[in-house]
């Protein structure tokens, strides 16, 4: 007999796909908005994104090395770690604080944890919510955008659009949506977080319910609290916390009914934070706080499996 029956443990139907091809349309995703923050910042956003990116594989292979484990560097996932915590960064932020970040989001969030598919938050959340503790002063400077065409390039400090907000100043929507505001990094242009959204809802990356729940639920609360939800949803990380953070695979809820709840939850705690809160931005610690209630959402929401009644349980 040439063919042999062959017995494993499901899933029986296997995806092409994998890790390393997944990273990388994330990273292509990344990309319209790593462009926009050079434009924005110049050589500056090439400084903060190539340390950071460094900084997250060497402390991968490093660590890897050190734990006697396979080493992971080559299925990108340190790389979309670095890209992200640099684009919740400011422009301005010193390399040594930044690669410390990378290290933080690397070594101690995702390695010590087990690696990929272990950590119980999103390491670039963890590590720019570290930092900001740490470093409060270099976290909260920001950099005005450069203007188009101009060499000059020279840090010139001004005030993000929310904290602008707080102090009764409101910023026109068209340079929110455009991202000729300060902020971090990568979270000012809208459009090209939209597009790279779009385009991992093509690939099939990430479903669309979590972004949109999220944005949807943050519009219904600024608008019950007397805000201007265009003006929120636009402003600070919601966009690149609802499209690349909150979709994380391993920190978020895998059916879809749990995945509203958590969308749900980072929605509102966002808005609560930002307009009761002392910060003027809430979105990394919502969903951190919401990454933490994951097993339970999952637990609540787990679906039952294929034939089984109250019947059944009552039985058992």
């Amino acid at each position: 007999m040439e063919d042999k029956l062959i017995l494993s443990p499901s899933p029986h139907l296997r995806a092409k796909t994998n890790t390393t091809r997944i990273m990388l349309d994330v990273l292509i995703a990344l990309a319209p908005a790593a462009v926009a923050s050079m434009l924005l910042y110049g050589f500056h956003a090439l400084v903060v994104l190539a340390d950071t990116v460094l900084a997250a594989v060497a402390a991968e292979w490093i660590s890897r090395k050190v734990m006697k484990r396979e080493n992971t560097v080559g299925d990108l996932s340190a790389v979309v770690t670095g890209v992200l915590l640099a684009f919740n960064l400011p422009p301005s932020i010193h390399p040594l604080t930044a690669a410390f970040g990378a290290v933080v989001a690397i070594v101690v969030v995702k390695q010590m944890f087990g690696g990929i598919g272990c950590n119980f938050v999103n390491p670039a959340l963890a590590a720019r919510i570290v930092l900001l503790t740490s470093f409060p002063k270099a976290m909260t400077s920001w950099t005005a955008p450069i203007k188009l065409g101009s060499a000059k390039i020279d840090a010139v400090s001004c005030a993000t659009p929310l904290a602008l907000h707080a102090s009764g100043e409101d910023t026109p929507l068209m340079k929110l949506f455009l991202g000729t505001t300060g902020g971090c990094l990568g979270e000012t242009c809208a459009l090209a977080l939209i597009i790279g959204g779009i385009y991992l809802v093509f690939r099939r990356v990430i479903s669309p319910v979590i972004p949109l729940v999220y944005l949807s639920t943050a519009a219904a609360v600024s608008l019950l609290l007397g805000e201007d939800p265009l003006f929120q949803l636009l402003s600070g990380g919601l966009m690149l916390g609802a499209i690349f953070m909150a979709t994380d695979y391993t920190t978020s809820p895998m059916n879809t009914s749990g995945k509203v709840i958590y969308a749900v939850g980072c929605g509102v705690l966002t808005m609560v934070i930002r307009v009761f809160g002392n910060l003027p931005e809430g979105v990394s610690f919502s969903i951190l706080l919401m990454n933490i209630l994951t097993p339970l959402i999952e637990r609540a929401t787990v679906p039952k499996p294929f034939g089984e009644g109250r019947h059944s349980r009552e039985k058992a």
